[in-house]
């Protein structure tokens, strides 16, 4: 509920529109045009319908939804710095697609296709370093990183090298001697990639770093893409140090299972009764989508198990991994989509991406060109350079002896001066490593000046972008509107329990079981069983456990037993059966045989509180939001031109 009332009202923002437009809603003193309401109507409605109906009943939901939220700013909630520093946040993600190089970045977007549509191989070997570490350990790390790259140059196996003794730092370089298998775009860091990608077949690159530390790979092959694949598996986990009567087990287990989908077993049923895996037991085993243009990878055991199935729906043989057996289910295998189809997508990638960086230096050159940025005199960085000492490293530093406030850059005629910077490196200090002075102050000074010009570019957006301002007032109004409601309806339902209960207690007749069974069920693989579990229950002193340790003595896929007080008309398996008090006769559902044994016939009867407390908290707080509405309606003046709003789409 609460997911939807966001989304609705990001959907309600307001963008600037001519003035001569006919106003068609004013709320208080807020007005909203023609225009206005006619792109927020046709942004909501992809089949808009313009009769007289269709339009009262959306005009009052935007109504109740103005309301809301000019009741949200009265009350102060766009004041509040979590919300604040919240919608901040959105609006530089939303900044971004208008902060970068086009150009650059459709370039970006073509290789990231191209990475996409074709996948590469390598090893690689790692040295790691911390990203702030000192220049005496980065030098360390360096060497011999480059050591390793000279026992390989002079013919060691590159494999062999990852795995000796201070080969390399990458844990899983023991078992598979640095090979990363096959990858794609956006599946490594944008560094690794990029040098996978660049290093011919065959060929060591050379040294580079990432945030991991200092690396050297080996491209071993390229291959067009297999696309992507979502599928679903049974998973009976074995650990690496379990001794061999559990691995025996687990195979045999995995092996029976197999042999049971060969032979006509559900699989939702097989998947339900024996995986291992809580993450997708309770949901048919299905696995995110993964492959090409998925940030998704798999152990490639598994991975070239689940594309080498041909065709949906098929089942894999048992599977080996690390995490133990697995069976695969092909669901549903794409190829890669065409480049125009995938666009957008890999646009959003990029923009979010390490590898925007190049395209936000880029951008930030032709600002400083279109806004004829001058640098203000080199001495004045002296102060900085001056005045930085140990202290800053810890968060101590501070620049209250700075008295001038001198010009470090000059853009469109606006200067950047020293109190900027000042600032700035007070806040700054995090995650450095100790350098220089006049190092340090020269690479934070780089990063305040791009900080800096692409702020006062941010700050022009909306005046240049309609598009941008009306995606940024739908945040705003989202955030605000999601948090009054959380205030005035979500939480107060949950936490006024004394109201809650006063309002069940109201309305107690609208919460009752309808007619029910207190009832075994007993689901079996097949008839025979059934017949058996059937004969087993005329002994009065047979109970469930005692069928369950017998039927599934030498398997557990054979019986399942559930007990509880049942509606008939809502379970698939129950209804339409004609049921009587005691064990039933055997009877076939979708495939299994079931046999059900009615301890009574419950009659309907009222819920207690904690019975009915879910759907009573949610009329509670249908009724909460219709109480404040009314009030608002009282306290604000709400105007409709219904002459305005008819005359819409003619």
């Amino acid at each position: 509920m609460k997911k939807s009332v966001v989304a609705f009202a990001l959907l309600f923002s307001m963008s600037a529109f001519s003035q001569k437009d006919p106003v068609v809603l004013t709320v208080n003193k807020e007005k909203v045009t023609q225009s206005e309401f006619l792109q927020i109507y046709l942004k909501n409605n992809p089949n808009p319908k313009f009769d007289q109906a269709s339009m009262d009943e959306y005009m009052d939901l935007f109504r109740k939804f103005k309301l809301k939220v000019i009741e949200a700013e009265a009350l102060g909630y766009d004041t509040i710095p979590k919300l604040k520093r919240e919608f901040e946040g959105y609006k530089r993600q939303l900044a971004i697609p208008y902060l970068i190089d086009s150009a650059q970045n459709e370039s970006l977007v073509k290789e990231a296709y191209y990475r996409t549509a074709n996948e590469v191989r390598c090893s690689h070997i790692m040295v790691k370093l911390d990203p702030n570490a000192s220049p005496a350990d980065t030098l360390a790390a360096y060497n011999r990183l480059m050591a390793l790259k000279k026992r390989i140059e002079n013919g060691e196996d590159f494999s062999a090298v990852a795995r000796m003794k201070n080969g390399s730092d990458d844990p899983s370089a023991a078992s598979n001697g640095g090979d990363l298998g096959y990858f794609t775009a956006f599946q490594m860091v944008y560094p690794f990639e990029d040098m996978a990608y660049n290093t011919p077949i065959g060929a060591v690159s050379a040294p580079f770093r990432t945030k991991f530390g200092y690396h050297i790979l080996k491209t071993t092959a390229l291959r067009p893409s297999r696309g992507s694949i979502k599928a679903a598996h049974i998973m009976i986990s074995v650990a690496k140090d379990a001794d061999q009567t559990t691995k025996d087990n687990a195979k045999k287990k995995i092996d029976e299972i197999y042999n049971k989908l060969k032979n006509g077993a559900s699989w939702s049923e097989m998947v339900a009764l024996n995986s291992d895996d809580p993450g997708t037991s309770k949901k048919g085993g299905e696995l995110p989508v993964f492959g090409s243009g998925t940030t998704q990878r798999m152990v490639p055991e598994f991975e070239e198990a689940a594309f080498s199935l041909a065709a949906d729906g098929d089942i894999s043989e048992p599977v080996k991994t690390n995490f133990g057996y697995h069976i695969i289910k092909r669901i549903e295998r794409k190829d890669v989509a065409p480049f125009e189809t995938m666009k957008k997508e890999l646009q959003t990638k990029v923009n979010k991406d390490e590898r925007s960086k190049k395209t936000q230096d880029s951008f930030v050159r032709k600002l400083k060109a279109k806004y004829r940025y001058t640098a203000g005199p080199s001495e004045n960085l002296a102060w900085f350079e001056n005045n930085l000492d140990s202290t800053y490293f810890v968060g101590k530093w501070s620049a209250k002896n700075l008295k001038t406030n001198k010009t470090l850059f000059t853009l469109d005629g606006v200067a950047f001066g020293q109190q900027q910077f000042a600032r700035f490196l007070e806040k700054g200090y995090r995650g450095l490593r100790k350098e220089e002075p006049k190092v340090l102050v020269a690479n934070q000074f780089a990063a305040w000046e791009k900080a800096a010009i692409l702020e006062y570019e941010e700050r022009l957006l909306p005046a240049k972008y309609p598009e941008y301002k009306a995606l940024v007032n739908e945040y705003h109004d989202g955030i605000l509107l999601y948090e009054v409601m959380q205030d005035k309806v979500w939480n107060k339902a949950v936490k006024d329990t004394a109201g809650l209960r006063a309002y069940f207690n109201a309305n107690r007749e609208s919460y009752q079981w309808p007619k029910r069974i207190d009832a075994t069920i007993y689901e079996c693989l097949t008839e025979s069983i059934a017949v058996e579990v059937k004969g087993m229950l005329a002994n009065d002193t047979i109970n469930s456990k005692h069928v369950i340790e017998k039927i599934n003595k030498d398997s557990e896929l054979k019986l399942k037993v559930k007990m509880n007080k049942f509606d008939p008309e809502v379970m698939a398996s129950l209804k339409g059966q004609n049921l009587t008090s005691g064990v039933n006769q055997p009877y076939l559902f979708e495939g299994k045989y079931y046999v059900v044994k009615i301890n009574a016939e419950l009659p309907v009867m009222r819920k207690e509180f904690n019975e009915a407390k879910g759907n009573a908290t949610s009329d509670y707080q249908n009724f909460l939001e219709k109480n404040w509405l009314d009030s608002l309606q009282k306290k604000y003046k709400v105007k409709v031109n219904k002459k305005v709003l008819y005359n819409l789409g003619k």
